[in-house]
């Protein structure tokens, strides 16, 4: 293939905050062998909020309590810095499900959010696909973290619109799921469950637009609904 043109593969830049040395340094490896950049890796709420400002990452994937207050410091870095860069790809990581945090993340509707619980990522291909998908501006949510923020939903939600099936496909996507997969997940075909998205899109009233664009709307819409 003398003169063909070269084809360079960019890396995706991360910044992983995570107080925990093992944690952080497992998360890092992992990223590594998967072909990722590791931008910084910190271990403190200052230190978030530096690497986000100086190093524009593709994706931070962010612990919610870090030092020094151990509370929600990690995440209200990741906050302010989507304020200063809307749409900045992050990727919670904790050890609870904190409604609050999850809703306060996923506020903005701009997408690009991920929310998993540290103790139920189970399979390096399956995390490393969230981290993907949240880069490229998807939603990754763990299935306890959308029972919990789905709890208590609203009366006269636009979700009311929505068949049982319909419900079961669009909790399916906020996972993170394609459509061929939420198809094996329910025992149908890829036609069946693109007319569910379709007939989803059209009873939550978003206009014809990209699919994944819209993927991600409805999705946000799905998890804003719960109380």
């Amino acid at each position: 293939n003398r003169g063909a043109p070269l084809v360079y593969a960019v890396r995706m830049r991360v910044v992983v905050a995570e107080d925990l040395f093992l944690l952080r340094d497992g998360l890092v490896r992992l990223l590594e062998a998967h072909g990722f950049e590791i931008a910084a890796a910190v271990d403190n709420g200052p230190g978030l909020s530096r690497a986000l400002a100086d190093l524009s990452p593709d994706v931070a994937i962010v612990d919610v309590r870090l030092p020094p207050s151990f509370t929600d410091e990690g995440l209200q870095c990741a906050l302010a810095a989507r304020r200063e860069r809307p749409g900045l790809p992050v990727l919670v990581l904790s050890q609870h499900v904190e409604r609050l945090y999850a809703r306060e993340l996923l506020a903005d509707g701009s997408g690009g959010v991920g929310y998993l619980l540290k103790d139920r990522v189970f399979d390096a291909g399956q995390f490393v696909d969230a981290v993907r998908r949240v880069a490229a501006g998807g939603t990754a949510m763990d299935p306890q973290v959308i029972q919990q923020l789905l709890a208590q939903r609203t009366r006269n939600s636009p979700l009311e619109k929505l068949t049982p099936r319909e419900m079961e496909v669009i909790e399916l996507m906020a996972q993170g799921r394609s459509n061929a997969a939420i198809a094996e997940r329910l025992v149908v075909t890829e036609r069946a469950v693109a007319k569910h998205t379709s007939n989803i899109f059209t009873k939550l009233g978003l206009p014809p637009s990209d699919d994944d664009n819209r993927r991600v709307l409805a999705v946000l819409t799905y998890l804003e609904h719960g109380q």
